[in-house]
């Protein structure tokens, strides 16, 4: 696993009790290209602008409820499930959509 699955699995479990039955709210991620649609470039960042959706770093084809844009997977709509990076099963309520585990609540 490389830093940036770690790092962002590391934050994904701190908020995943809160975000399983909400939309995930956007947050600054780390800049790998080009910064997603409604994102800016800040350091080493993409940080999210007042319009952002939930997106994470692409690893193939986007899961369910996301769209690609640039290196990363955007949450097509206010509803989109959270997606996480599927790293061998995934967990209890989550199902498997590709190199993803999204919420199913």
């Amino acid at each position: 696993m490389n830093k940036n699955h770690f790092l962002f699995l590391l934050l994904a479990g701190l908020a995943l009790p809160s975000m399983v039955n909400a939309s995930p709210p956007p947050q600054p991620i780390i800049k790998q290209g080009s910064c997603p649609s409604a994102y800016h470039s800040s350091s080493n960042y993409c940080v999210p602008s007042s319009n952002a959706r939930f997106a994470i770093a692409k690893n193939g084809s986007c899961p369910s409820g996301y769209y690609s844009s640039s290196n990363y997977c955007v949450a097509s709509s206010d509803s989109s499930r959270l997606a996480v990076p599927k790293v061998g099963s995934c967990p209890s309520g989550f199902y498997s959509s590709g190199q993803y585990c999204v919420s199913s609540k």
